[in-house]
């Protein structure tokens, strides 16, 4: 039987794969629908009913549809995995801020980077990596004390900047002088649930 939850992804997505790495840690049980963007899939009718913005991920959870991978994290963790959202004031607040990061710097910065080399997007790569250096000096210097990024425990700040991240290789962004986030990534990939998005042979990972 179909589940009620379905998101709407490309496989290379790494927006997308923020909101199934989610859903897989947290135990929501949901389908992937796959979205052909190399055919234009997501520029017609039928998936721009869904997002206007023709951007994927899209989750659609009986006849409630939420777009954006930052919101459909905040979505599913506030109706199904509450754990991973505080509730307490300056921590949701610090779960923002990162939330912030991961839809500025880290898609300006590693992701960008890896459209270049992935998708021979259009992009400045030299801006693109002085923006990437910039968040992850950032995230650096912030998990000098800590293990995760707001708390004691994973939340969805560390889901949000874990794909691009992780994946930053791809677009020619190293992470050789970045040995805390390193550990953060080797920690969210020993989380029960984990899935990993695919992999592309380009940049510094050819």
């Amino acid at each position: 039987m179909p589940s009620p939850i379905r998101i709407h992804r490309h496989p290379l997505s790494g927006h997308a794969h923020r909101a199934e790495l989610f859903a897989s840690l947290a135990g929501i049980k949901h389908d992937l629908i796959e979205v052909d963007l190399m055919a234009g899939e997501h520029k017609k009718p039928p998936f721009l009913s869904l997002n206007p913005a023709g951007q994927v991920p899209v989750l659609e959870d009986g006849d409630t549809v939420v777009t954006d991978s930052n919101a459909i994290l905040v979505y599913l963790a506030r109706k199904y995995a509450p754990e991973w959202l505080p509730t307490d004031p300056v921590r949701e607040a610090e779960v923002q801020k990162f939330l912030s990061l991961a839809a500025g710097e880290i898609t300006n910065g590693p992701a960008a980077a890896r459209l270049i080399t992935v998708f021979g997007a259009s992009l400045d790569a030299d801006r693109a990596a002085a923006v990437a250096k910039f968040a992850f000096d950032l995230l650096e210097a912030h998990l000098d004390t800590r293990d995760w990024l707001v708390g004691e425990r994973a939340s969805v700040a560390d889901v949000a900047i874990y794909s691009y991240t992780a994946h930053a290789p791809e677009g020619n962004v190293s992470l050789a002088e970045y040995p805390n986030i390193r550990a953060l990534l080797a920690r969210i990939e020993a989380l029960p649930g984990f899935v990993g998005m695919q992999r592309t042979k380009v940049g510094l990972a050819a």
